[in-house]
């Protein structure tokens, strides 16, 4: 690879036949002569690899590297304009669809990495973020709050090398338990939520699927005791127990049992009430479950700082979605990156790296590798001798 961009070479590894096929399916090139799809998709992911502020900055950015342009694979000519234009109407569901293709690659290669948990089934951690926005420049973006305006970010992260499974771009008013409407169940493996989603119809609908849940249970949810089951080790689990909903409304949306933990919260010395379907793991393994649902809150932190997903470069409800699922392409794609070389160093640590050697012509293995640390032996022979005057 050596006399080849970065920037080349991170291109490489997307599976560019597949976003030719997307880009034939939702009609991208209507009516474009000169500025493709991919143009459009490798200026933004440079965009977010650089972390480029406005689309103005991309342009002058770009055309300071014009010569370099056809060897990066953007065979259009960059403007600010001809980017605003793509961005508002080339249709988002090109990148959303691509994003879910490199999600697909990214998940089979994070298959075997380590848990945490003695567990085979497939562990999930679904959670949202908002991502705020001005009214008076996005006013499709109304908010639950008067005044107010963002959109949510409702996300299925895949525990095993913390991997987005689902993203859905919803408006900010729409209440999170709306996203267990979009989902497919996936027989045998485990959800981990927050009380956000408490909704017995839709859990209902998760449990006849063969799916498990754990989340968070309002305290104010009124239940009725079956059976206790004998809690071992009282440090960490106060009560193990089997119940049913009180409520003839609640009960009728989800008839069978319910099991009730009440762990205590190490860090903090408080409890936690959970409920869940799982009856099999013991107490303390579904607790340490419940603490992986963090990881969802870690790839919000994550991409809101490292991605360009705060300040958008479009107005539009079709600019705003183009963004954020080309920044989410970004993420898997480095992820994948980092897969395949094999490294152990960290996508903050990768993204950190690639910001200033997009356009270096070095292996991308070289550019990873850890600096060497050893001191230099320097040949005495060869250091000049002052003699005094």
């Amino acid at each position: 690879m050596q006399g080849r961009f970065v920037f080349t070479q991170l291109v490489e590894h997307l599976p560019l036949h597949r976003f030719r096929r997307l880009v034939d399916r939702y009609d991208g090139h209507r009516y474009v002569k000169r500025f493709s799809c991919l143009d459009q998709f490798l200026c933004m992911a440079f965009a977010q690899l650089t972390g480029r502020e406005s689309l103005r900055d991309v342009e002058t950015c770009l055309r300071a590297h014009h010569a370099k342009l056809y060897h990066l694979g953007i065979r259009g000519r960059v403007a600010r304009s001809t980017l605003a234009d793509a961005n508002e109407r080339r249709d988002w569901r090109i990148y959303a669809d691509f994003a879910q293709v490199l999600i697909a690659t990214a998940r089979r290669l994070y298959a075997t990495e380590p848990l945490g948990v003695e567990l085979d089934q497939t562990v999930y951690a679904l959670d949202s973020s908002t991502i705020d926005l001005c009214l008076s420049v996005f006013p499709w973006a109304r908010a639950m709050h008067a005044g107010h305006g963002g959109i949510k970010l409702h996300t299925l992260l895949d525990v095993r090398g913390a991997i987005p499974s689902v993203i859905h771009v919803a408006p900010a008013q729409q209440h999170d338990v709306h996203m267990l409407d979009q989902l497919l169940p996936e027989p045998g493996a485990i959800y981990l939520m927050d009380r956000a989603y408490l909704d017995f119809a839709r859990l209902q609908r998760l449990h006849a699927a063969g799916a498990f849940f754990i989340m968070r249970a309002k305290r104010s949810l009124q239940m009725a005791r079956r059976y206790s089951h004998p809690v071992p080790d009282r440090t960490s689990v106060l009560c193990d127990q089997t119940v049913t909903l009180s409520r003839p409304v609640a009960r009728e949306r989800y008839p069978g049992p319910l099991r009730r933990l009440r762990l205590r919260d190490a860090d903090t010395g408080g409890d936690v009430i959970l409920l869940t379907n799982q009856f099999e793991l013991s107490a303390t393994t579904v607790g340490d479950l419940y603490r992986q649902r963090w990881q969802v809150e870690i790839f919000f932190k994550w991409i809101k700082q490292h991605l360009r997903i705060k300040a958008f470069f479009g107005t539009s409800p079709n600019a705003v979605k183009t963004q954020v699922w080309i920044a989410v392409s970004v993420y898997v794609l480095i992820a994948i990156i980092r897969k395949r070389l094999n490294t152990t160093v960290s996508l903050y640590e990768l993204l950190q790296v690639l910001s200033v050697t997009l356009f270096e012509q070095t292996a991308l293995e070289c550019v990873f590798a850890p600096p060497d640390l050893h001191p230099i032996d320097d040949d005495a022979g060869n250091q000049l001798i002052f003699s005094g005057f």
